[in-house]
């Protein structure tokens, strides 16, 4: 088996797929239920994985529902992405310790950590390269991430059920996956068929797709493969029209709308939590009383906080419609400027996390409206 090769396996040997990640080292991580939600979590079995759930998720809302199947995957995507896995929360980048004349250095190496990423959405995986050219440009930064990137296996799960508030057809990064994945798997489950054709995109993938029992793809495989992931763009739950939109955004800064947003956003950050490529953070420095102890940390942050913009004098984002400004108008417009690519992947998760019901495809199309050709 080589790169380019499709194969279709039973979905019970998705077990054997597992075990095969756990003999190369990988520590497998995918979709788990918890606390109510689909979460990433990790895998030991083929038990731990959603079967027969669903998500209904609107602006605000997220409900799970039992399928009337045992597909593995029938769901669109959970509140945490990967991205907690490659870059955690908050992680400890300097720990020293006062002693005559000096200090002493206490940080301990980091063990590097082999993931296997089992179950990925196309549009993660979009978002995963999109944070690797943001990396990429800030070499030197985060040498954690990259440690814990080049070691990752990727398994993607190609989308036959998109939410409400899904949009990753108008961002060009799903139902179908592009390239960049070790494996990428497509669900075909119903009339007594659950099977899983299997797209090998790199040599480590052949060579872990190789020791699962399979059959070569037919023509009818492939066939009901495009057939759900067609019947799956058309049922994406919100458009955002893209054409346009970052020259637009770029006309908006003065434009009253920020303050109507405002008027309901709650500046809470949700947005930037779920979000699988917003990658602010700040550093934080502690000390014990006794003067002896100190440690830097490095911990998420959001561009909804007063402190996040905050420089001598005071933050420069004060309102709440200043701050909804710059992530949208970042998200969507200087992304582009920095990183050559839009910042949104279209998971539809801001829109779904937000307790405001705040959207960012209505919030885009409002600025169109507002400055069109001429505008």
């Amino acid at each position: 088996m080589q790169s380019g090769d499709t194969v279709v396996v039973q979905s019970r040997e998705l077990e054997t797929l597992l075990g095969a990640l756990r003999e190369r080292g990988y520590e497998t991580i995918g979709p788990v239920l918890r606390d109510g939600a689909v979460a990433c979590g990790e895998l030991h079995s083929l038990s731990d994985l959603p079967a027969g759930w669903t998500d209904e998720q609107d602006a605000g809302r997220y409900r799970l529902r039992r399928r009337d199947d045992q597909a593995l995957f029938g769901y669109a995507v959970g509140p945490n992405s990967w991205k907690r896995f490659l870059e955690p929360p908050s992680q400890v980048r300097w720990r020293g310790r006062r002693v005559d004349g000096g200090f002493e250095d206490l940080a301990s190496p980091e063990r590097p950590r082999r993931y296997a990423f089992f179950g990925l959405r196309p549009c993660d995986l979009a978002a995963l390269l999109i944070k690797d050219r943001v990396y990429q440009a800030c070499a030197g930064i985060d040498s954690s991430y990259r440690s814990r990137r080049e070691g990752a296996f990727l398994v993607v799960v190609n989308c036959g059920s998109p939410s409400g508030t899904c949009f990753c057809a108008s961002m060009g990064t799903g139902p179908r996956t592009g390239p960049g994945f070790d494996l990428a798997l497509t669900e075909l489950a119903g009339d007594d068929r659950h099977e899983f054709l299997v797209e090998v995109g790199s040599e480590e993938g052949a060579a872990v797709a190789e020791s699962v029992p399979h059959r070569s793809a037919e023509p009818a495989d492939l066939d009901s493969a495009a057939a759900l992931l067609r019947e799956a763009e058309s049922r994406m739950g919100r458009h955002l029209q893209t054409e346009g939109l970052k020259e637009r955004l770029d006309r908006s800064y003065e434009d009253p709308h920020w303050n109507e947003v405002a008027e309901r956003c709650l500046t809470c950050g949700n947005c930037t939590m779920v979000c699988p490529t917003c990658f602010c953070a700040t550093m934080e420095d502690t000390g014990d009383l006794g003067g002896t102890l100190t440690e830097r940390r490095r911990i998420w942050d959001s561009c909804f906080s007063i402190e996040f913009s905050y420089v001598h004098g005071g933050a420069v984002r004060t309102s709440a419609g200043a701050r909804y400004r710059q992530w949208i108008t970042h998200k969507l417009a200087t992304w582009h400027d920095q990183f050559g690519v839009s910042g949104c992947v279209g998971c539809g998760r801001c829109i779904t996390w937000c307790p405001a019901g705040i959207d960012i495809s209505a919030e885009a199309a409002a600025v169109l409206r507002d400055h069109g050709q001429g505008g």
